[in-house]
């Protein structure tokens, strides 16, 4: 991971929402599961190896070859098409973490 501010950032959120659930609930099971959840969800966002996955659905299961290795770190140079949007990723992306996120809700608040 080249920009570790991300990271950070994200991990100090998820600190902050672990004391939010145990002011709220007192139960360390549920701060434990809210870490859990919080670290597979950013594990899952912020550490694959995004220049694999950053490409189109059909090309997943082939290798980057060297030449889209080279477009792909001229690309980021240059800023452009930095987060392109891939319907099929977002809607499994939106499937997966909204699912684990209603089911921690439901854990959490009850």
């Amino acid at each position: 991971m080249a920009n570790d501010a991300a990271l950070r950032s994200a991990l100090v959120w998820l600190a902050v929402v672990m004391a939010v659930v145990a002011l709220g609930t007192h139960s360390f099971k549920k701060i434990i599961v809210t870490y859990m959840v919080g670290m597979l969800g950013i594990a899952g966002i912020l550490l694959p190896d995004w220049d694999f996955f950053d490409r189109d659905f059909s090309r997943w299961t082939a290798p980057v070859s060297g030449e889209e290795r080279a477009s792909m770190a001229a690309a980021q140079r240059s800023g452009l098409s930095r987060f392109r949007i891939y319907p099929l990723r977002l809607v499994v992306y939106a499937t997966i973490y909204g699912f684990g996120l209603y089911k921690w809700w439901m854990y959490v608040s009850r």
